[in-house]
């Protein structure tokens, strides 16, 4: 009988994925460490490690672990890997791609009712006492572009399209989709643009989309489009979204992500009208863990069995 594999779960929650290792039936086929976010890996647990669970490493500490042969990253952005020096080049990388799924959607379509519905301006109004009536405008009939079509941008279209709302998007590799009426390559992002009364960003963060919502991007958008920033904080260039929500060149932006979190007090995007900052709350789910854990022992059982891992990173992309 083989020996186990050596496991190290690099988290502060490990209990969902222990509960997960145990009813999948594979524990007794794994060795598994747990360690909290803020310690290191001993020198045993580097030397014998052969998976890794994490959210990310320290430069230096993938190559001092001889044995390891897959890491499982926690989040679905893996910027943070691709940014280490020393990332083993024959290291296999999963990320949590598609776990969102569950809470990102809905938040998305909160971000719409908020900007399309007075609920705000009437809480505002109730504090003074006033009744100030306006008309909510509708979704229905109203063009979501979504730059990223991946598994959250098609859990939104389903969402949206329930709503009466034309969906239209990029994808690196453009194939039908439910839900969506054109599925374009990003070379034809300037027509999503010129289309959309909503432009959603669900792009990964990668070289090549650093700062691709910039003052050319901004001026191909309708003068009464919004733009809801749900993937990464630089795909915005931020002084060219200021210029252009300030200017009315488009009526708004939601952000939820950033280039630097917690958002710097001083930061322009606090005190610009038009501009709803949100904590990063959109992909935080009060299960996700569980949620996680399905896919890395889903993954952990295709490894141990010598089969195909799912949401493996391509290095080349850069996703």
């Amino acid at each position: 009988m083989p020996s186990p594999t050596a496991l190290l779960l690099w988290t502060d929650s490990p209990a969902p994925y222990l509960e997960a290792i145990q009813t999948a039936g594979l524990a007794g086929r794994v060795q598994v460490d747990t360690l909290p976010r803020k310690e290191k890996p001993s020198p045993e647990q580097m030397a014998r490690s052969e998976v890794l669970m994490a959210f990310g490493a320290p430069p230096g500490l993938l190559p001092a672990m001889p044995k390891l042969r897959w890491a499982q990253a926690l989040t679905a952005g893996v910027e943070g890997w691709f940014a280490l020096p020393d990332l083993p080049a024959n290291l296999m990388l999963t990320c949590a791609r598609g776990t969102h799924r569950e809470s990102m959607p809905e938040n998305i379509l909160g971000a719409l009712f908020y900007v399309a519905k007075p609920y705000a301006a009437a809480l505002e109004n109730q504090k003074h006492r006033q009744w100030v009536p306006k008309m909510a405008q509708p979704l229905n009939g109203k063009t979501l572009g979504i730059l990223g079509l991946g598994a959250i941008g098609e859990e939104v279209a389903r969402l949206a399209s329930a709503l009466g709302m034309r969906v239209i998007g990029t994808r690196r590799r453009p194939e039908p989709m439910a839900d969506v009426a054109e599925v374009l390559p990003p070379e034809r992002t300037p027509e999503v643009l010129a289309q959309s009364d909503f432009v959603l960003l669900l792009l990964p963060a990668t070289p090549q989309t650093d700062n691709f919502i910039n003052a050319q991007r901004l001026a191909m958008m309708k003068p009464g489009a919004w733009l809801l920033n749900f993937g990464r904080g630089h795909l915005i260039n931020d002084a060219d979204l200021i210029a252009a929500v300030t200017n009315k060149q488009i009526a708004g932006a939601v952000l939820d992500v950033f280039r630097q979190e917690p958002l710097p007090v001083d930061h322009p995007f606090w005190g610009t009208e038009g501009i709803l900052v949100l904590p990063h709350i959109g992909g935080p789910h009060p299960q996700r863990d569980k949620i996680v854990a399905r896919l890395f022992v889903e993954n952990l059982g295709r490894f141990l069995d010598g089969k195909p891992l799912k949401e493996v990173v391509d290095r080349t992309a850069g996703y």
